[in-house]
């Protein structure tokens, strides 16, 4: 199974420059997994207080300056470049992804659709001169509050005005909502 997804992954990214050489447990992966997590570990606490504190309408506003804050906060700590993306981002001009995060976020889709859970699905890789690496972010079910298929007319507003351009709503439960993206430059030596 996992032959066939990593061939329809070669098939979905040509073009794309992928030069192999990571693998599960190696410094680089091990590190960038760490960031994912901690930029998820920040952040939710965060959007959990805010739904406690004053609702939906509250986290949308916490999650519109906390979530870039946080990413802009792990990425000057550790020399790394974090950020969330997705296909049907939030805010556009943050979260579009690039070429090879594209076709990341596609292979997650098949992966979930294939049974795999969002919490579950990653993908790190050498490309040009930097290891870059994604976590997939499932859909859970406070998730659906503001990115579900019915959002609310208050949540609407409010997600109208910190996300004009807003494509992250009609998820269901488990789908991949987007992804936490995290690159960085390498030497040789790091290979």
């Amino acid at each position: 199974m996992r032959r066939v997804i990593y061939a329809m992954f070669v098939v979905a990214t040509a073009g794309v420059p992928l030069v192999p050489g990571a693998h599960a447990g190696e410094p680089l992966e091990q590190e960038a997994a760490e960031l994912a997590r901690e930029f998820v570990g920040r952040l939710k606490p965060q959007l959990k207080q805010a739904m406690a504190e004053g609702g939906p309408t509250h986290a949308v506003e916490v999650c519109a300056s906390e979530a870039p804050r946080i990413a802009e906060s792990l990425s000057a700590e550790s020399g790394w470049e974090v950020r969330r993306v997705s296909l049907r981002q939030r805010n556009a001009s943050r979260a579009t992804p690039d070429r090879w995060e594209r076709a990341v976020l596609q292979q997650f889709d098949q992966r979930q659709l294939a049974g795999e859970k969002p919490a579950d699905i990653h993908f790190g890789e050498f490309t040009g001169e930097s290891y870059r690496y994604m976590q997939a972010q499932g859909v859970e079910g406070v998730c659906l509050v503001c990115h579900g298929e019915s959002v609310a007319a208050a949540i609407a507003t409010t997600l109208e005005k910190y996300y004009p351009d807003d494509r992250a709503t009609g998820y269901h439960m488990g789908q991949v909502r987007g992804a936490i993206s995290v690159q960085k430059p390498v030497n040789q030596e790091q290979r």
